[in-house]
């Protein structure tokens, strides 16, 4: 075991009494059930923003998150923060997100930002594009700052799009492929907030098109998910 996961592993966060209470509260949230109709059930759908690419070494510095209710986007409900950051990105990094060093040094404390998240969330299922990178980089800064392990039920949008239209499967890859194809737009790129926004209205896409497949919950969009990694040959 490398170095960096043992130190991942033994890592001990120091929380306050205040920030103890909030995380004990939220984990003792009752599990969502995965097999409650779309039309009955609150997904958040995510994007992060970070220091690089490395899922080992950079940083999170921004977290957006979009809540769907019942199929519909609750515009009013919506949560972004930038995690204070103890050093500056580069500035090639800074040009992509656009948040400046004053910002990412005056952010809201780490522990703080990410129990927000976690309260804001819930216990509900999460949505991403690219599962993996957004929740490798929240899980890591859970368990640096909180103390915790992030086991949460997530669905990822690169592959249940293409599993819905195969047809496109070898062309669209990234997320700006599927948004373009739907007239959906993106003032904001690279946005965790505005990111999240279109990722749910590609979401919402999704939801009417497999439930014509008979898919009608949760656990059937992982299912779904869980085929077309098969198809592409991910575990």
């Amino acid at each position: 075991m490398s170095a960096w996961w043992l130190n991942w592993l033994g890592n001990k966060a120091s929380l306050t009494a205040e920030q103890q209470h909030r995380l004990d509260t939220w984990k003792s949230l009752p599990r969502i059930a995965l097999d409650k109709p779309f039309n009955a059930t609150r997904y958040v759908v995510v994007d992060v923003e970070t220091s690089g690419l490395n899922l080992m070494q950079d940083h999170l510095i921004s977290i957006g998150a979009v809540a769907v209710v019942n199929g519909q986007i609750a515009l009013g409900e919506s949560f972004y923060m930038v995690l204070q950051q103890e050093t500056v990105s580069h500035k090639e990094n800074i040009l992509l997100h656009g948040i400046g060093g004053g910002a990412q040094t005056g952010g809201v404390p780490a522990a703080d930002a990410l129990l927000a998240f976690l309260e804001y969330l819930g216990k509900d299922p999460l949505i991403a594009f690219h599962v993996t990178f957004d929740q490798t980089m929240i899980q890591r800064a859970i368990h640096q700052y909180l103390g915790v392990s992030f086991g949460h039920a997530w669905a990822d949008m690169a592959y249940l799009m293409p599993a819905i239209y195969p047809s496109y499967a070898s062309r669209y890859r990234l997320l700006d492929d599927w948004i373009t194809h739907f007239n959906i737009h993106n003032d904001a790129r690279h946005n965790a907030l505005s990111d999240a926004m279109v990722t749910a209205q590609l979401f919402q896409i999704a939801l009417s098109l497999v439930s014509k497949k008979k898919i009608a919950d949760f656990a059937g969009l992982r299912d779904l998910e869980k085929m077309q990694r098969w198809v592409s040959g991910i575990s």
